[in-house]
């Protein structure tokens, strides 16, 4: 009799859709286990860290996807294509902004600074965006150090008296006055790309020589001795905008370059985290 009853509770609608809510909520999960062509046969051992190590890599593929989302949705709605950025280098930037918020590096101003070295120095190539207003605060011309290149940026270094930019993700400091006016104190954060950005006095500051009135008389960009240097005119409303403990993000053309600051698990949490009601463009009800 107590058959019969279970047999009935398994077979009523109310438990087959839960059943199947429970399998889509899965599926994404183990689809690469279903799915994948029959291998020879492997130690249970060899077994068990093959399954591991392919649900890790499942798990990380799905937070990078819902990223992805967040992140190009919040792209479209800046209009940041429309101003010659490049998607890629966006969604790097967001990955480390949210991942240092995580850990506590940053204030609470939703300030993102974008300098993308793959462009011209005779291109606008630095964005500055508040991310909960989601809107573009400021938008110029950067230099880039003497030695890292003419026209283009294309050699970087975290060495002193390299004269050359370092890349990578940066936290804001405390402002001061200097040779060049109100300059602004930048603490790398990537090992072996910018953490000596300090010592080096690599700073932000406005200069004569990235003023774009230079490349109508040179083709070019002024450049710097490694300082992320702006035109005279805007360099002190940026900086005051960026001040204070918020996110850099500085991109270039580099195979070499790796960042514990591209988490996108770790982006993805943060995310969430900051969305208690789900204001997010997809559903984080099934998340892995």
């Amino acid at each position: 009799m107590g058959k019969m009853i279970e047999d009935k509770k398994w077979k009523s609608p109310k438990w087959r859709t839960r059943k199947r809510k429970v399998v889509k909520s899965l599926f994404p999960l183990f689809a690469p286990l279903i799915l994948s062509p029959m291998a020879s046969p492997v130690s249970s051992s060899a077994a068990k860290k093959n399954t591991k190590n392919t649900v890790k890599t499942t798990v990380s593929n799905y937070k990078l996807m819902q990223f992805d989302e967040v992140a190009y949705s919040l792209y479209n709605e800046i209009g940041l294509g429309q101003t010659g950025m490049q998607y890629e280098v966006f969604s790097k930037a967001l990955t480390g902004y949210y991942n240092m918020r995580h850990e506590g590096k940053l204030s609470g101003k939703p300030v993102l600074t974008i300098v993308d070295f793959t462009k011209s120095s005779t291109k606008k190539r630095l964005w500055v965006v508040d991310v909960e207003k989601k809107e573009i605060l400021h938008h110029t011309y950067v230099a880039h150090g003497r030695n890292s290149g003419v026209e283009y940026a294309e050699n970087f270094s975290n060495d002193d008296k390299s004269y050359m930019s370092s890349i990578g993700f940066y936290v804001t400091q405390q402002t001061y006055s200097g040779k060049h006016g109100l300059s602004l104190k930048l603490e790398g954060l990537d090992e072996g790309f910018n953490t000596n950005a300090l010592d080096r006095c690599i700073v932000m500051h406005g200069a004569e020589y990235a003023n774009p009135k230079i490349i109508a008389e040179t083709g070019r960009l002024g450049r710097s001795l490694g300082c992320p240097a702006l035109p005279m005119e805007e360099h002190e409303d940026i900086i005051k905008s960026v001040k204070g403990n918020t996110a850099m993000y500085i991109h270039a053309a580099n195979d070499s370059y790796t960042s514990q600051y591209l988490d996108h698990a770790t982006a993805m949490a943060e995310l969430v985290y900051e969305n208690p009601n789900n204001n997010l463009p997809f559903s984080t009800d099934a998340s892995i």
